[in-house]
C-alpha cells in the first residue's frame, strides 16, 4: 500500500487555498462541505469563488500569495496555473508541517485528494495515488450506481442506536453479532427501501428483546481460494471471508486473497510444504473444533478447492463426528485454474478424451500409483505436488508405455503475475526444472493438448520452451 488513507476533521480548521480558477473552485467546495474555515489567495478572483465570498462562505485575499498566509493555516491547496509558484508552496508548507495538496502534482504533495463517494455519514475514498484521477472517476461511478443514497440513512439509524446497544451488550464481540445480525436482516432491508419508520421500529423491539449474554453456536466454513488470482474467488466465498473472526489458512493462499479476509480476524497458519508442516492435519481438525465450540466463526480457507486433494473431506468428517455445523465452498482447482491461463485445454476432441487428476505426493505407507492407466495414449493427466517426483513421474510413464516425446507442462505460481509456464516432454522434463529452479506451486500436465500452448496462450508472463 503505497499511501495511508485517513479521514480528516476540518471542522472550523483554517484551511488555504491558492488560486480561484475552476479547479480551485472544486477543492474550494469539498472543504466548505466538511465545515473548514477557508481563505482563498488570489489576484485575480472567478465569478465562482467571488459569489462565495459574497455570501460569507468564504474569506478573499485580493493579492499575490506570500509565505505568511500560512500563518495558523492547516492544510493547503495550490491550484495555480504557476508551476513555479505551487512548487514553492509546496516546499514552504511541508517545512512548516502543513498538509499541502498541489492539483496535478502528486510529488508536491503530502496528500492527494481523492474521488468520493458521498453517502453521509458513510464515505468511500478512491484513490490512484496520482497515477491515474481519471481511472478513479470511472470505479466511483461504478460504485455509485451500486450503492444506495439510503445507506447513509441507515448508517444514521444505526448511529443513533449505537448506545443503546452498547448498553445491552458489555462485550464487543456480542455488539458486533448483533449489528451484523441488523445491517443483514430485515431492518436493513426496510431501511434501504425507505421504510424508515419501520425500520427504527424493528430495531428498538430488536434491542429490546435482546439476550445480553447469548450463546453463539459456532461454525466452519470450508473455502476454496482458488489457485491465486482473486478475481476468480466466488460471491460466497468472498461473503464468508468478511464475516469470519478466525481464518485457518494454507501456504497455497496468495497474499492478495488474505487481503480480502476480515481485517480484524484472527489469522492461523496452518501451511503444509513436503517435509514441514506448520501444524499437522490431525492438528488441524482439532483446531477446526475447538474454536468452533468457542462459539467463533471459522473460515478454513484452503488454495485450490478442498475436495480437489485438499483434506477437506477429513476436515468436515471430524467436524460432523463433533456435531460442528459447517459450509463448504467450492473453488477453482489448480488443474483447471493453471491449465486455462496457460492456454492447454484439458481436454480436446482431436488430442485427449479423458482427464485425469493425480497427486505425485503420497500419503506415508500407501500403494504406488497405477501407472498403466495414467500412461494411456489420447488422455491429460495432470499432477498436484508432484515437483519432486517429477523426474520418478517421466520415467513411470515411460516405462509403462507413454511415447517419450508426449508434451508435458510446468506451471508455477498459475493464474498469478508470477506465473511461468514451462513447456516440454516426457524426456526434457526433469531438465526443465533443473536448469529453471522451478519452485512450488507447481502444476505438471502431461499430454497432446499441451502442444495447443503455442497456440491458444493468451496470459502473457514467463515461459521457456525446450
Amino acid at each position: 500500500m503505497k499511501l495511508l488513507p485517513i479521514f480528516l476533521n476540518l471542522r472550523h480548521k483554517k484551511c488555504l487555498v491558492v488560486g480561484a480558477g475552476s479547479i480551485a473552485t472544486r477543492k474550494i467546495g469539498l472543504l466548505l462541505k466538511v465545515g473548514a474555515d477557508v481563505t482563498v489567495v488570489a489576484n485575480e478572483i472567478g465569478l465562482e469563488v467571488s459569489e462565495l465570498e459574497q455570501q460569507g462562505a468564504i474569506r478573499c485575499l485580493h493579492k499575490y500569495y506570500d509565505p505568511i498566509d500560512l500563518r495558523d493555516v492547516k492544510l493547503v491547496i495550490a491550484a495555480t496555473n504557476n508551476a513555479e509558484l505551487n512548487a514553492d508552496i509546496s516546499v514552504t508548507a511541508q517545512s512548516k508541517n502543513i498538509l499541502v495538496n498541489v492539483v496535478d502534482n502528486p510529488e508536491l504533495c503530502s496528500f492527494l485528494m481523492p474521488s468520493i463517494i458521498d453517502r453521509n455519514p458513510i464515505q468511500i475514498a478512491i484513490s490512484t495515488g496520482g497515477a491515474s484521477p481519471v481511472l478513479a472517476r470511472l470505479i466511483r461511478s461504478k460504485l455509485e450506481a451500486s450503492i444506495p443514497s439510503t445507506y447513509g440513512e441507515l448508517a444514521n439509524l444505526v448511529d443513533h442506536y449505537r448506545m443503546k446497544v452498547k448498553e445491552a451488550f458489555a462485550n464487543v464481540d456480542l455488539r458486533r453479532r448483533f449489528w451484523e445480525s441488523v445491517l443483514e436482516g430485515p431492518v436493513a432491508e426496510f431501511a434501504l427501501s425507505g421504510r424508515m419508520d419501520d425500520a427504527e421500529t424493528m430495531l428498538e423491539k430488536l434491542i429490546q428483546t435482546a439476550d445480553p449474554d447469548p450463546a453463539y453456536k459456532g461454525e466452519v466454513y470450508l473455502v476454496g481460494a482458488g489457485p491465486g488470482d482473486p478475481d476468480l474467488l466466488t460471491f460466497k466465498a468472498l461473503r464468508l471471508m468478511q464475516k469470519c473472526d478466525v481464518v485457518v489458512y494454507d501456504r497455497l493462499v496468495s497474499e492478495p486473497i488474505m487481503a480480502l479476509v476480515r481485517r480484524d480476524a484472527e489469522k492461523i497458519y496452518a501451511g503444509k510444504a513436503s517435509s514441514n508442516h506448520s501444524i499437522s492435519q490431525e492438528n488441524i481438525n482439532q483446531l477446526l473444533v475447538r474454536l468452533a465450540k468457542q462459539g467463533k466463526r471459522v473460515l478454513r480457507l484452503k488454495g485450490g478447492d478442498p475436495f480437489v486433494f485438499g483434506r477437506g473431506g477429513e476436515e468436515i468428517g471430524e467436524l460432523i463426528g463433533e456435531g460442528i455445523e459447517f459450509q463448504v465452498v467450492p473453488g477453482i482447482t489448480a488443474a483447471s485454474g493453471c491449465s486455462t491461463y496457460a492456454g492447454i485445454p484439458l481436454t480436446h476432441r482431436d488430442h485427449s478424451q479423458a482427464c485425469i487428476f493425480v497427486t505425485g505426493h503420497r500419503k506415508e505407507n500407501s500403494e504406488d500409483l497405477n501407472w498403466g492407466m495414467l500412461s494411456h495414449a489420447n488422455q491429460t493427466v495432470v499432477f498436484y505436488m508432484g515437483l519432486d517426483n517429477v523426474q520418478r513421474i517421466c520415467d513411470a510413464l515411460k516405462a509403462h508405455g507413454r511415447c517419450d516425446r508426449t508434451p508435458a507442462a510446468l506451471i508455477e505460481k498459475g493464474t498469478t503475475p508470477d506465473q511461468r509456464v514451462l513447456v516440454g516432454d516426457l524426456n526434457t522434463l526433469p531438465e526443465l526444472v533443473k536448469n529453471n529452479e522451478v519452485r512450488a506451486p507447481t502444476l505438471i500436465i502431461v499430454g497432446e493438448v499441451v502442444s495447443l500452448h503455442n497456440q491458444l496462450n493468451w496470459f502473457k508472463t514467463g515461459e521457456k520452451i525446450l
